[in-house]
């Protein structure tokens, strides 16, 4: 009975899965005569503690607010302080201002063309500490930026791809969650071929490089290579380049990460269906008897594949059964309003 209770505690929130019907008196709670039969009722409180779990890490993170200030704050000390110091930065100027900025973003970026450098002792301890204030803050520029732009476009590549899907929007959202990281990628694969034909266009017409060079000027700018044997040189191409540099490069490196999201969920699928479909041995159930009755029960069961896939710990098992005994005041082995009533008067 005390088995059976458990398993029903597990798979409450679980349907269609190892769920027994109301006919086999299968109860979410069981509860003795003498506990108030008030049904339990949610509080403010309770009702918002979920959304809160679910907000918990967005408010750990940054707000894009946050990183976008921090970004202006950055380039706007950058250009008034490379300004001041233009005369001691060698290489092809163009204006003071444009140029100061320009030499922010190659350097926040670390494309480092070459085609203005630091002149002094001075300029390059200045460069040497933008360089590393600079790649903290793109760093936190990339992941909000690039979500930002990939999130809203992944809705309407979908839509491209499935015009004809039938079941209405809910259908389309279940199939966006449940691909979301392959429509990110082939999102972010688009506007990495858009950034780099655009590009490799405005070299080759505005700069007047020639279309292989244009081509390899941008590849080793994505890639933040920065041979400088090519860049942009003129005063309009400068102004392109200040805008394009940061989305082109942030663009490539969520192309890359998410190629990797890609090939890691590949192989927890593939470890998910191995676990799936092999065959249970002795010791197996020898594993997966947590209360060592020489029985597995269904909750038990489900339990042990989550080890298997990797999805929960042998410590976090014991924390929550911890949990659990805490809750348990009356030591009967399962929970009841009336036992959480209690254990929260006890705190």
């Amino acid at each position: 009975m005390e088995d059976n209770s458990i398993q029903q505690a597990l798979l409450a929130d679980t349907p269609n899965v190892l769920q027994r019907k109301p006919s086999e008196g299968a109860k979410r709670f069981r509860r003795s005569m003498s506990t108030p039969s008030s049904d339990p009722v949610q509080t403010p409180h309770e009702k918002g503690s979920s959304l809160k779990a679910k907000e918990l890490f967005k408010e750990m993170r940054p707000s894009f607010r946050l990183v976008g200030f921090l970004l202006f704050i950055y380039l706007l000390v950058g250009v008034i302080i490379f300004y001041c110091v233009m005369d001691q930065i060698s290489g092809k100027q163009t204006n003071r201002v444009l140029d100061a900025l320009y030499f922010c973003i190659v350097t926040m970026t670390t494309v480092g063309y070459g085609d203005l450098v630091p002149d002094n002792d001075t300029t390059k301890l200045l460069a040497c500490a933008f360089v590393f204030m600079g790649m903290a803050i793109i760093a936190l520029f990339v992941s909000k930026s690039a979500d930002y732009l990939v999130e809203k476009q992944e809705v309407l590549f979908f839509k491209a791809l499935h015009m004809n899907m039938k079941g209405g929007e809910a259908k389309m959202l279940r199939a966006i969650e449940t691909n979301r990281t392959k429509y990110k990628f082939y999102t972010n694969a688009l506007l990495l071929v858009i950034a780099i034909v655009s590009g490799t266009v405005f070299l080759w017409k505005v700069e007047k490089l020639s279309l292989v060079d244009s081509f390899y000027c941008v590849c080793a700018t994505v890639t933040t290579l920065g041979y400088g044997d090519k860049s942009f040189s003129s005063k309009l191409g400068r102004i392109f380049a200040i805008f394009w540099i940061i989305m082109s490069t942030i663009i490539m490196a969520q192309f890359f990460m998410y190629l990797a999201e890609i090939y890691t969920e590949r192989r927890q699928k593939m470890l998910a269906k191995w676990v799936l479909t092999r065959r249970i041995t002795k010791m197996d159930l020898e594993a997966a008897d947590l209360d060592d009755d020489r029985q597995v029960g269904a909750a038990e069961f489900v339990v042990y594949k989550l080890k298997e896939l990797g999805k929960i710990s042998q410590e976090e098992i014991s924390s929550f059964l911890e949990e659990f005994d805490k809750l348990d005041v009356d030591h009967s082995g399962t929970l009841s309003p009336y036992d959480l009533t209690l254990a929260q008067s006890n705190q």
